[in-house]
């Protein structure tokens, strides 16, 4: 009977060694499985955040190519206008210079004016 004890122990402490051998590879396995899952999880964050970047890159130069024509407009314009004004000070500088000093050199005093 003793022998036939011992090889039952033998066999429930083979078959016991044989299920953490089982247990422990679910475990890696498991352990395994979880690492890709968070490796394919961002892999698929980063092409996410790489497809936005190229969107946002995209949207931005064509709204900003608008603002540049713009800003090239407004420097046309005002080259005009700074033209402009600079002919008219060429004309009409000197007339302008001497009805300064007239005003200053013969002033025409005038009493004030009361509100009510």
């Amino acid at each position: 009977m003793s022998a036939q004890n011992s090889a039952g122990i033998q066999t429930l402490l083979d078959a016991e060694r044989e299920a953490q051998k089982i247990v422990q590879q679910a475990r890696e396995y498991r352990t395994k499985r979880v690492k890709d899952a968070r490796s394919e999880a961002q892999k698929e964050i980063d092409d996410y955040r790489k497809e936005k970047e190229n969107e946002f890159q995209k949207f931005e130069k064509e709204h900003s190519s608008g603002n540049k024509k713009a800003e090239d407009d407004a420097k046309v314009e005002t080259d005009v206008k700074v033209k402009e004004i600079g002919q008219i000070g060429e004309k009409s500088g000197s007339e302008v210079v001497e009805q300064l000093i007239t005003a200053v050199t013969n002033p025409k005093p005038e009493p004030p004016r009361v509100r009510a």
